[in-house]
């Protein structure tokens, strides 16, 4: 549990160095059924490398792991990063995606970038993603740790993609999160280890923006409905600043338990009068 004097250390944190990492901030039970999981799908799905740069040569990807199995349903709603993200975004935020990156020995740097890039705003803007990585294994200088360039959030461009940047390692343990902007220059490491190194990569982004992955089609209706309410809300199953996402005036939470009837509510404009 984040202590009101700890979350505004985090959030002032990022807003000045774009990056903050809350050091033993997952519990060692999680850690280990969540290892043990993406093992399984890992195995289950055939999962193979990318043909990319950005994804990685040597890197393993489990995407939409909302919908593989229940324990994954812990991760976005996690009592010591959450609150953070709420702070730097607002309570309002939506999941933008939840994948696994087992980066493998042998792999090379990926390309710095931005989260935030492919969308077409000035910068340096408001945070409008606001992004989270979980290290399930230590993460170090010679396993992949993921890379940073403090302060590039404040920036007026995004890096050119495969260009070489100065930066740094964001080192910390097993059970770690390292939180950033969306704006942050950032990418994975090279593995110059023999053990890999594996990570959650659990995003989010602002309510009124579009999502990385698609949580309502990604995710079969009949397990979005076994969500608790805040998870629902999470996952786009909400009514941002009182418009946002309704359906016939309805929110769109009540589908999940009722799939042929929407339940008529109360819109922003109802309330204005």
């Amino acid at each position: 549990m984040l202590t009101p004097d700890v979350l505004v250390t985090h959030v002032e944190q990022i807003a000045t160095a774009g990056w903050s990492v809350v050091e033993n901030a997952i519990e060692p039970e999680l850690i280990a059924l969540l290892t043990h999981d993406l093992v399984r799908l890992e195995t289950l799905l055939e999962v193979a490398p990318a043909k990319n740069s950005f994804e990685g040569h040597k890197t393993l990807r489990v995407y939409n792991l909302l919908a593989r199995s229940q324990i994954w349903q812990r991760v976005p709603v996690h009592e010591s990063v959450l609150p953070i993200v709420e702070q730097v975004l607002d309570d309002g935020c939506l999941i933008s995606s939840l994948s696994s990156i087992r980066i493998q020995p042998g792999e090379t740097p990926q390309p710095l970038h931005a989260d935030d890039q492919l969308i077409p705003l000035e910068r340096p803007h408001a945070p409008l993603v606001c992004n989270s990585m979980w290290a399930l294994t230590d993460f170090t200088a010679e396993n992949g740790a993921t890379r940073l360039i403090g302060g590039s959030h404040l920036l007026d461009s995004a890096p050119d993609f495969g260009t070489h940047y100065e930066s740094f390692p964001a080192e910390m343990a097993r059970g770690s999160v390292l939180i950033w902007n969306g704006s942050l220059w950032h990418g994975g490491g090279a593995n110059s280890t023999n053990e890999d190194r594996v990570g959650i990569a659990m995003n989010y982004c602002a309510g009124f923006l579009r999502q990385q992955e698609n949580q309502q089609l990604g995710i079969p209706r009949e397990v979005a409905s076994t969500f608790s309410t805040r998870l629902r809300r999470l996952a786009g199953y909400g009514i941002y600043n009182g418009l946002m996402g309704h359906i016939d005036k309805g929110d769109p939470t009540f589908l999940l338990d009722n799939p042929n009837k929407v339940e008529p509510g109360s819109m922003l404009w109802d309330a204005i009068g």
